[in-house]
């Protein structure tokens, strides 16, 4: 027997590792958090003996029971308390799957919370005032989201391989979703609009229209609907550079002399020396906003300019400069249409982060950029139709404005399909595509 501890950030990605390592016939005997994430405990060869015994033990089953009555008695007493003293405690359990209904065994591997007290019948009321421990709630809500993740896990395992043997055809459509990075929300929707569709060549080309369909773009190009445009987004996704092809383009076609630069950034070192380099070379003006200082008075003088493009910085989530400067490009005074730039190669976890990090301001869509080096537009067009996030504008290469492109939705799609994943995707990551289903508000897989 094979015994290997694994870590990782969360219950899924601590699942994949041990998939990964130890095959899809490895046995979770131990799972606890750690400072950082979570710690499993995984066996290979595991006898069937000691995962379920054919003596029941008495004692352990007893000891679950108990388990889960104190975590519903917990649930119950943080809602007295809630509603007693106006807190919001009871939101914790929102959208947390229960686990009262669920019959535990002995094969289930669970660890006893910290947290827990002796079962009692119902809280006494002279303790429904009293204050909660801020880490036995922090205990409760690791608990609680371990075991929804495991749960989303072992679910989308099971209706992959059930959806594999009931309808080959759908389950095949799903595999080509996967090799384009699409999410499994978004395939979901898109085979719920061809279930009338028996023939494989006729689902497919349908379920690229439906695609192309969903995809928003902008009716009237920016550029040409002038105003207040910033570029906001994470360092490295080339905000500078789409700045540049989107001034140039413009120069191009108008002049320069109803256009403005205007720079944010002054964290990057060189920053402001490359947007004074690009307006010498294409004679418009450029002006440097510190921070503290009101971006509505540094506009006022270009509002007679018909076009004015913001460079902002690109800084971490949790940099009070960014808030600071999402608030002014927020204000009504202002009134900026803010584009998210996202490079293609970024992996989802950063898309979505960044997307989280930058709403705030209010975006009127999204700017894809580094097409001509990414290996999958799946993720980055699935954040966009979810989002409702209209793409505004393409850049595939360093070319100065000729490397810009006003979006294709038909195009994009056939892009997308180009770029696709050769190989067929593993059985772990159509696994994985299906428990994001499941994490999805919508639970109906097919």
């Amino acid at each position: 027997m094979q015994v290997k501890r694994f870590f990782a950030a969360d219950m899924r990605q601590a699942m994949k590792l041990v998939r990964d390592e130890l095959g899809a016939d490895a046995a979770i005997i131990g799972n606890r958090r750690i400072a950082g994430g979570v710690e499993l405990t995984a066996a290979l060869d595991y006898k069937l003996s000691a995962l379920a015994p054919r003596v029941p033990n008495m004692e352990l089953e007893d000891e679950l029971r108990k388990t889960q009555s104190r975590i519903v008695t917990a649930q119950a007493e943080l809602s007295l308390r809630g509603e007693a003293d106006g807190n919001t405690n009871r939101q914790l359990f929102a959208g947390l799957p229960l686990t009262a209904g669920l019959p535990l065994t002995a094969a289930e591997p669970l660890s006893e919370p910290a947290y827990a007290a002796p079962a009692r019948p119902a809280p006494a009321p002279a303790q429904s005032s009293g204050g909660v421990d801020p880490r036995a709630l922090d205990s409760m809500r690791f608990e609680l989201n371990s075991l929804r993740e495991l749960m989303e896990v072992q679910l989308g395992t099971l209706a992959w391989n059930q959806l594999q043997g009931s309808r080959p055809a759908q389950a095949n459509l799903y595999r080509r979703l996967q090799r384009i990075g699409l999410s499994g929300p978004l395939s979901r929707d898109l085979l719920s609009m061809i279930t009338d569709i028996e023939e494989p060549r006729q689902a497919w080309r349908m379920l690229l229209a439906h695609l192309a369909r969903m995809i928003a773009v902008p009716e009237v190009e920016p550029l040409e609907e002038g105003g207040v445009i910033a570029m906001v987004g994470p360092a490295g996704m080339g905000k500078t550079t789409t700045l540049a092809k989107l001034a140039a383009r413009y120069v191009l076609k108008y002049g320069a002399h109803n256009v403005a630069l205007v720079s944010m950034d002054s964290f990057r070192i060189g920053a402001q020396e490359q947007l004074k380099t690009l307006g010498r070379i294409l004679n418009v003006p450029v002006t440097h906003v510190d921070p503290g200082q009101s971006l509505v008075q540094a506009l006022d003088p270009l509002l007679r300019k018909r076009v004015v493009l913001i460079d902002t910085a690109g800084l971490q989530a949790s940099d009070p400069a960014l808030r600071m400067q999402l608030e002014s490009l927020a204000g009504r005074g202002i009134r900026s249409k803010n584009y998210l730039v996202l490079a293609t190669t970024s992996q989802k976890q950063v898309l979505t982060a960044a997307y989280h990090s930058y709403k705030r301001c209010g975006l009127a869509g999204c700017i894809l950029t580094k097409l001509d080096e990414t290996a999958s537009l799946g993720e980055v067009l699935s954040l966009a139709i979810s989002h409702e996030l209209p793409v505004a504008y393409l850049t595939d290469g360093p070319r100065i404005p000729d490397d810009l492109h006003l979006p294709r939705r038909h195009q994009l799609v056939s892009r997308a399909v180009s770029v696709q994943m050769q190989e067929e995707p593993s059985e772990e990551a159509m696994a994985d595509m299906f428990a994001d289903i499941y994490h999805s508000p919508t639970k109906q897989v097919g």
